[in-house]
C-alpha cells in the first residue's frame, strides 16, 4: 500500500523598501510592493488553488487529504491584503481533510543562533494556527526544511509534536528510501518523514521544462510512477512550494489540469490512498533510524545552508542581527521587537546568494535587489536605523527606571527638574568644559606658532 503525502509550503516575506543611509524613519518595509506580490500571488495561486483542491475534496468525499504550513508573515498579509485567501484556507481547514503544521512564525533561521528566540517563533505560530484555523499543530517542520540530529532532539523535548519532516537527502539516506517512516537518531518518540524529492520536483520545477525527456507530465504517467512504490515502500511524501501551481508554473502549463485529474488516477489503484503527515505517522511504524549529524535543507542542488550562509555578506548581516537579541527584547518596544523578528525572515538572506550557476533563476523569483551587494547594503542600513533605536529606547527606559528610584528616594517628590536629570547636567557641564579648554589649547598653539614665525 502507498499513501500519498501532499504538503505546501505557503510564504511570502515582509520585503523591505529602498533604505539609504540618510533615511532615520521606522518605515522600513515596502507595504506597497507587499501588497501588490500579495494580491497578484493570490488571484494567480492561491485562490485558485484552494478552490480546485476544496472541490477536489468535495468531490472525493474527503478521500483526498492534503497538509500546508503558513508562515506567519503571510497570515499577516493575508489578513491586511487578501482576506479572501483566509476564507479559502477556513473553508479547506473545516473540511477536516487539512492538516496545519507548525513552523517558525516569521520563517526564520532562528535555530542556528537562538535557541529561545526559536521556540518564541514556534508557540507564536501555533497561536497563529489556533486563532485562523482552529487547529493545534502536532507536526513541525523547519524553515527551509533545515535539520539535523541536534533539531529533532529539540523538537522532541519541547513535547507537543508528533513527528517533524525535511528532505529525503541522498547522501543522508544512503541505499535506503524515502518512501517510509524513520526515527532521528537519538530521539525516543519523534518520527521523522522525509521528502521524496524526485517525484516532488518533476511537478514542482520539471513540470514545464519542454527539454525533460518525460515532458509532458500527465496524471494517469504521475499515477504509475507512483503506483510503482507499491511493495516498494508505504508513503510518497510529495512537498513543494504553494506557489508551484500559477505561479512558478502558470496555468497555461497545464499544471492546474494535472492536479484536477491527479487524485482519479492515484485512487484508481486499490492500493493506493492520501493522507495527511499526523495520519502517516499513526498509521506506519519507524523502519530505521536517520543519521543526520551535519544540516541539510531542501534548497538548491547542494542540499545545505549555502544558499543563506554561503558568503560574508550573508554571514556578517545574520550576526549582526541576532546580536541584537538581548537589547531589542529588553526594551520591551513591541514595534521594535516585532520588525526585529521581521528582519529575520530567511528571504533577506536568499536575496544575499551570490550562487548565480545552477540555481540561479530560482534564486531570482520575487528578488526585489538588482544584485546580492544591492540587497546587503540595504538590509544593513535598515539594520543600523533598528541598533539607534534599541540604544535610544533602551536610554529612555533606563532613564524612566532612574527617575523613579530616585522619586521614591526622594519621598515622591519628582517636580524638580534638576534632581529627576543630574548625570544629564553634570554631562553637558564637563562637555561645555572640554569644549572651552579645547579652544584655549588651540588658540594658545596658534599664538606660539606666530611666534615662532
Amino acid at each position: 500500500m502507498s499513501s500519498i503525502c501532499f504538503y505546501f509550503q505557503v510564504h511570502q516575506p515582509s520585503r523591505l523598501r529602498h533604505y539609504t543611509v540618510f533615511d532615520s524613519n521606522w518605515d522600513y518595509f515596502d507595504e506597497h510592493k507587499n501588497a501588490s506580490i500579495c494580491r497578484k500571488v493570490a488571484n494567480k495561486c492561491y485562490l485558485p488553488t484552494n478552490r480546485l483542491l476544496l472541490e477536489t475534496i468535495n468531490r472525493f468525499d474527503g478521500k483526498f487529504r492534503i497538509a500546508y504550513s503558513i508562515t506567519g508573515t503571510l497570515l499577516e498579509q493575508f489578513e491586511r491584503y487578501s482576506p479572501e485567501v483566509l476564507s479559502t484556507f477556513d473553508a479547506l481547514a473545516h473540511t477536516g481533510c487539512v492538516e496545519f503544521l507548525a513552523e517558525t512564525y516569521y520563517h526564520s533561521l532562528s535555530f542556528l543562533y537562538s535557541r529561545n528566540e526559536f521556540a518564541e517563533q514556534i508557540q507564536k505560530h501555533i497561536d497563529a494556527i489556533k486563532y485562523y484555523f482552529g487547529q493545534t499543530p502536532r507536526v513541525f517542520r523547519n524553515t527551509e526544511l533545515i535539520y539535523n540530529n541536534d533539531l529533532a532532539a529539540y523538537i522532541e523535548s519541547m513535547g507537543c509534536f508528533d513527528a517533524i519532516i525535511t528532505e529525503g537527502a541522498d547522501h543522508i539516506l544512503g541505499y535506503r528510501s524515502p518512501n517510509f517512516v524513520y526515527k532521528p537518531l537519538g530521539c525516543d518518540k519523534l518520527k521523522l518523514l522525509l521528502k521524496n524529492y524526485s517525484l516532488s520536483d518533476d511537478i514542482a520545477f520539471r513540470f514545464s521544462n519542454r527539454d525533460w525527456a518525460q515532458w509532458p507530465l500527465t496524471a494517469d504517467k504521475f499515477a504509475n510512477w507512483i503506483n510503482n512504490v507499491n511493495g516498494n515502500g508505504t508513503v510518497v511524501n510529495l512537498f513543494m512550494d504553494y506557489e508551484t501551481f500559477g505561479e512558478h508554473q502558470w496555468e497555461d502549463t497545464g499544471i492546474f489540469n494535472f492536479m484536477r485529474h491527479l487524485p482519479e488516477e492515484i485512487l484508481r489503484h486499490p492500493d493506493n490512498n492520501f493522507k495527511t503527515p499526523s495520519e502517516v505517522v499513526k498509521a506506519y511504524d519507524t523502519i530505521g533510524t536517520i543519521d543526520v549529524p551535519h544540516i541539510i535543507s531542501w534548497a538548491d542542488t547542494e542540499r545545505d545552508l549555502s544558499a543563506w550562509l554561503g558568503n560574508a555578506m550573508q554571514s556578517n548581516a545574520i550576526h549582526e542581527l541576532y546580536r541584537l537579541e538581548h537589547r531589542i527584547k529588553q526594551t520591551g518596544d513591541e514595534r521594535l521587537i516585532s520588525d526585529w523578528r521581521k528582519l529575520q525572515t530567511s528571504d533577506h538572506f536568499y536575496y544575499m546568494c551570490t550562487k548565480y550557476f545552477s540555481d540561479g533563476d530560482v534564486h531570482k523569483y520575487f528578488n526585489p535587489y538588482d544584485s546580492p551587494y544591492e540587497s546587503y547594503i540595504n538590509f544593513m542600513n535598515v539594520l543600523d536605523n533598528v541598533q539607534r533605536r534599541c540604544a535610544d529606547t533602551g536610554n529612555i527606559t533606563e532613564k524612566k527606571s532612574q527617575e523613579i528610584n530616585k522619586t521614591k528616594s526622594d519621598g515622591g517628590n519628582s517636580c524638580s527638574e534638576p534632581q529627576q536629570f543630574p548625570g544629564l547636567l553634570k554631562e553637558k557641564i564637563a562637555g561645555n568644559l572640554k569644549i572651552i579648554e579645547s579652544k584655549n589649547k588651540n588658540l594658545t598653539d596658534l599664538q606660539a606658532t606666530d611666534k615662532t614665525v
